[in-house]
This record gives C-alpha cells, structure tokens and sequence, in this order.
C-alpha cells in the first residue's frame, strides 16, 4: 500500500508539471495535485512506518483514519458520477432560450474553453434558427472586452443574426451569469438551455434550478481533453463550496 500511494504521489506531480508546460503556472486550482502529491506521499510514509513498527499506532487510531478516509473517497466518487452525468447533455430542440456561459478572454480573443462553448453554441443556433442565444458573461482580469461580447462577435462572423443574440455583460460567475440572464428576458420561466463545458454542466443546472428556472436543460460543449481530470477535480471541489454556500 505504501508503494501505491507514492506512485500516486509521483503521478499527481507528474500531472501538475504537464498543466504547468501546457496551460502556465497560473493555472486555476493547479495547486489541488502538489496537495495530492503530499497527501498521498504522507499516506505512504504512514503504511510504511505502521508496517516497520506494527505497535506505533493504536488500533482505534487506525480505525477512525481509516474511517475518515473512506468517507472522503466515497464522496468524492459520489460527487465525480454527479458531474459524469451532466456531460453528455445535449439538449431538447427549439428550446425559447440557451444561457451561454462564459469563461476567459485572452485580450479580445476566446480562450480555448470558451472557444469549446461557442463552437457548441454555434452548432445548436444553426439547428435552431427560433432559439434566442443568451451571452452572459462580463470583463475581468486580462480581458479587454467582455466575455458577452467577445461571444457575440465569433457567432455574428460565423453566421448567426445579431437579433437573436442578447447580451448579459455584469456577471462574474455562474450564479450571476444564471440570475443576471434571468432578470433580462424571464428565461427562468421558458424552456431554457443551459450552455457550458462537460465537466460543469452539473453545476450549472443545479445552479439554475436553485434560483427557480423550470425547465433547465444542460448543453454539454467538449473540453481540452489533457485538461479534463484538472477540470473534474476542481468542479468536484465547486460542488463542495456551493453545497456549502447553500446555492445549491
């Protein structure tokens, strides 16, 4: 067991250096694999310790370790289903609206999730000449326009009438992207779609459906695919903080 958990140590830093060469040290949440390393690592030294000396911990310290232990894996394996399950979403046709999220700007040009949602976007509007696309997103650190905006101008280049595009441009997360597109068309009430990446597809609807909306349907637009585990991980957290938060 020992030997395991260093491996999975060895493997969560391994995993930490490819996020860092492939999205940049900043990587939101990176953090979550040295932690992992070092839990991990600590783990093993423990069996390894218990093995040499069999009599170093007492056997109701083991137990409740053990117990603590097996709680947190069942729930992160819990939450880990809950987020699988969104991300295949696809979505109902004709539906009154779909609330895009956004995700970050680089400057003026998407980033490589935000390019995933807009490609799924553009995809269903195209199927769906009635449907109204919802654009939430406001402007952050590093970005030079809104996120609302920058959406509207890849889908207005690639075909899509400005008309039916509306803008939501003062959010800074998914519960404001949700209750801000609200406030501005009364989606909540109509067949509304729920646009995002796979891994948060989840959230978003429970998200949705905590403020009220009825008929919340989620949208699953692909992720980077070496990224992905990055992304379920964090979300796994997500749901935790939220749970927390009472917001969902």
């Amino acid at each position: 067991m020992a030997n395991l958990c260093f491996a999975a140590a060895i493997l969560c830093l391994l995993y930490y250096l490819g996020i860092t060469l492939y999205s940049g040290i900043h990587t939101d949440f990176s953090w979550i694999w040295i932690a992992g390393a070092a839990f991990l690592a600590g783990n093993g030294a423990l069996f390894a310790a218990d093995k040499k000396y069999p009599d170093l911990f007492p056997e109701w310290t083991k137990c409740i370790y053990g117990v603590i232990i097996l709680a947190g894996v069942c729930l992160f394996l819990l939450l880990f289903v809950k987020v699988l399950s969104g991300m295949k979403g696809k979505g109902r046709e004709n539906l009154d609206y779909v609330v895009v999220l956004g995700a970050h700007v680089k400057g003026e040009i998407p980033s490589k999730a935000l390019l995933k949602r807009l490609e799924a976007a553009l995809g269903y509007g195209k199927k769906n000449p009635e449907t109204k696309l919802v654009l939430s997103g406001g402007q952050g650190f590093g970005e030079n326009i809104t996120e609302a905006l920058c959406m509207k101008r890849y889908l207005v280049k690639n075909g899509i009438s400005s008309d039916r595009l509306i803008l939501e441009e003062k959010s800074t997360d998914t519960r404001e992207n949700l209750k801000f597109s609200d406030e501005m068309t009364g989606c909540k009430e109509k067949k509304t779609g729920i646009l995002s990446n796979d891994f948060h597809v989840y959230r978003a609807v429970r998200l949705a459906k905590k403020l009220g909306y009825t008929f919340p349907e989620g949208i699953a637009a692909q992720s980077d695919s070496f990224m992905e585990p990055h992304y379920i991980v964090r979300e796994i957290f997500a749901l935790i903080k939220e749970q927390l938060k009472g917001n969902i």
